[in-house]
């Protein structure tokens, strides 16, 4: 497993009976996780100082409920610094495992010595742009919602990354991608962080068991003559890491290099255990 250990501003403290409670760098959420099965003491006091708690409807859904919490604030990680807030359906605008990514990738493109080219589907909140932008790649962040993108262009701002080669495409990414094989663009590494499942503008429906293998493909087409890395993210339990490693050993055969996929996770500090938040999958050359 890889283990996003990095972070000073974030921590998930406990995690029982359905739900973590995490520190967001001064605020105290409590958020439902579909992987914490286990029932055990809730003994640390910040499951009863929590500044937020998100409740899960048993119709599906549900809502926050707020003690003590701005609209918006800040946390680091490194030298990138990341807007937060609650919006729907419990999410905070940043998936922290993926920090464990985020380093791996950074410094490949650090060591790559030449202009490195990214690709960033699925793109939500910018966090891996962002911190592909910060090692020196120039990247295409690409993203359905005009929300997120702004949103991620926020981030970037932040970070001291306003001004950073960073197209930022509002789109449809496999109609994206499609249009890119067609004008003959290019790149060095794509990084894909796809949903489980989601609905285009049009009302089509994407799941990603159906949809995934096919836009990997696609992508092998805007692969340059010497790709650095591909990353896939799933954040579906139906998606084993060794799936994911079927995937893109099949589809970048062609190209000399290596696939190692993991689950990825985030230490729980009161515990000293894992707590399991999806895989990647990592081909490199």
């Amino acid at each position: 497993m890889w283990i996003a250990d990095g972070w000073k501003d974030y921590e998930i403290i406990d995690t029982s009976k359905g739900e973590k409670l995490e520190r967001w760098g001064k605020y105290l959420l409590v958020r439902p996780d579909p992987q914490v099965i286990w029932d055990t003491p809730r003994t640390h006091k910040g499951w009863n100082k929590r500044n937020a708690h998100y409740h899960r409807s048993k119709s599906g859904g549900g809502e926050w409920e707020f003690f003590d919490l701005p609209d918006q604030w800040a946390i680091h990680y490194r030298d990138l610094t990341f807007h937060l807030k609650p919006f729907s359906f419990k999410h905070t605008g940043l998936f922290p495992e993926q920090a464990v990514n985020w380093d791996w990738f950074s410094s490949k493109i650090k060591k790559a010595g030449r202009p490195v080219r990214v690709l960033n589907l699925f793109a939500y909140t910018g966090g891996a742009t962002i911190a592909a932008a910060a090692a020196g790649a120039q990247v295409t962040h690409v993203d359905a919602s005009k929300g997120m993108v702004t949103w991620a262009k926020e981030n970037a701002a932040a970070s001291g990354l306003k001004d950073a080669p960073i197209r930022w495409i509002v789109d449809d990414c496999v109609k994206f991608v499609e249009r890119e094989i067609r004008r003959g663009r290019q790149y060095d590494a794509i990084i894909m962080d796809p949903p489980s499942y989601g609905r285009g503008p049009k009302g089509e429906i994407w799941k990603i068991e159906e949809a995934i293998y096919p836009l990997i493909q696609l992508c092998t087409k805007l692969l340059s003559d010497t790709p650095l890395f591909f990353l896939v993210n799933s954040y579906t339990t139906g998606l084993a890491p060794a799936v994911l490693t079927y995937m893109l050993a099949t589809e970048l055969k062609k190209f000399r290099g290596r696939v190692d996929s993991q689950e990825v996770g985030l230490p729980v500090s009161s515990s000293g255990l894992v707590l399991p938040c999806g895989a990647s999958g990592r081909w490199e050359a």
